[in-house]
């Protein structure tokens, strides 16, 4: 494992005779635990760190799907690395050598979106002193990443389905077709089925572009590979920063692997980075205020409760009262909820639960 199981007493120290003795504490020290040098291949897929069920079911499709030519449509929250896994496909296809471009239908403006993809020429509109290349001429024999797809106008929708179907497209302002080689990989946050019903995808696209859907998890369903992350992100921030870190404290970690993550993986980077930035020792740790912005989330079944806090303690409640407050093992509470078990120990004692006495003497 990346993060060495044995606990460390951080506490006050003097030099006697070129030993470091302990002075013994007034009071408990917080418990921090060794972050690990290295990250295990293992768990390293390209840039995508993680050993959870949920992320190893993509990495086993985009395994399948890298070395072929078929499009690829990947789903997911925002911020779970979407673009991470379009870039992983393009590495391990036989297009690797050649160009990987991306266009972002959601940062481009409507009016703009037909000639980022397919160029133009001179003349074209307004402001169009000379012929510009678009995106799929600069991906030629390589791979175009278009991310946020959902946001693609209908009028341009048309285009890529021509490009799909029949392998070529035309510049805007241009009669002449030119011909397309070129893998295309989508992504969206939004549920494009819905978008179909509702008449602002075409039918006809989704289903061109879902040949192979690809869906990346949140990471509040991945909760096991937070420690793995954050060891990821502190070992490249702090290479950047000039800084060293050896230790994360046992309440950030608990923080960490509790809190619901709405901004994903993208949002974890952001919260390691900033801790590095303020840290003056060697212990990384994160200021439950940082994750304020989040914490107010809808109404759970937790007698209405709206903080954090309370929406954990309902949902771990539940789980622990479907496994009959098992723990441990294979069904455990433990790992239904992407723990270790010492990690739900110190949440149940952090969050004041108790098993009921029926679960006890069940247990005996």
């Amino acid at each position: 494992m990346t993060f060495e199981a044995a606990a460390v007493l951080e506490c006050p120290s003097v030099e006697m005779h070129g030993f470091s003795h302990p002075v013994t504490p007034r009071a408990q020290p917080e418990e921090s635990i060794l972050l690990g040098e290295n990250t295990d291949a293992d768990v390293v897929f390209e840039d995508l760190v993680g050993a959870a069920p949920a992320l190893r079911a993509t990495l086993s499709g985009l395994s399948m799907v890298a070395p072929t030519d078929a499009t690829v449509l990947i789903t997911g929250e925002t911020g779970t690395g979407k673009e991470l896994v379009a870039r992983a496909i393009h590495r391990r296809s036989r297009r690797a050598a050649r160009p990987f471009v991306s266009a972002n239908c959601a940062a481009i403006p409507a009016s703009l979106i037909a000639s980022e993809l397919f160029g133009h020429e001179r003349g074209a509109f307004t402001g169009a002193l000379q012929r510009r290349l678009g995106r799929f001429e600069l991906a030629a024999g390589g791979t175009l990443f278009i991310d946020e797809i959902g946001e693609l106008p209908l009028e341009t929708q048309i285009a890529l389905l021509r490009v799909l179907q029949e392998r070529e497209f035309e510049r805007v302002g241009g009669t002449r077709p030119i011909h397309a080689d070129v893998r295309v990989i989508a992504a969206t946050n939004r549920d494009l089925q819905k978008a179909v019903d509702a008449g602002t995808f075409r039918s006809d696209l989704f289903y061109r572009l879902n040949v192979f859907p690809i869906e990346v998890p949140p990471l509040r369903e991945r909760t096991g590979d937070i420690r793995l992350l954050v060891e990821h992100f502190a070992r490249r921030h702090a290479a950047v920063l000039g800084k060293t870190v050896r230790r994360i404290s046992r309440t950030t970690l608990d923080l960490l692997e509790s809190y619901p993550w709405p901004g994903n993986v993208r949002e974890l980077q952001n919260i390691v980075e900033r801790s590095l930035i303020v840290c003056e020792s060697d212990t990384l740790s994160v200021d439950e205020s940082w994750l304020s912005s989040s914490r107010r989330v809808a109404t759970s079944t937790d007698g209405g409760a709206t903080t954090l806090d309370g929406v954990k303690r309902a949902h771990i409640l539940r789980v622990l009262e479907e496994t009959n407050w098992t723990l441990g093992g294979p069904g455990g509470a433990a790992v239904r909820l992407g723990l270790t078990r010492t990690t739900l120990q110190s949440l149940l004692k952090r969050l004041g639960l108790e098993a009921p006495m029926s679960a006890v003497r069940a247990a005996v």
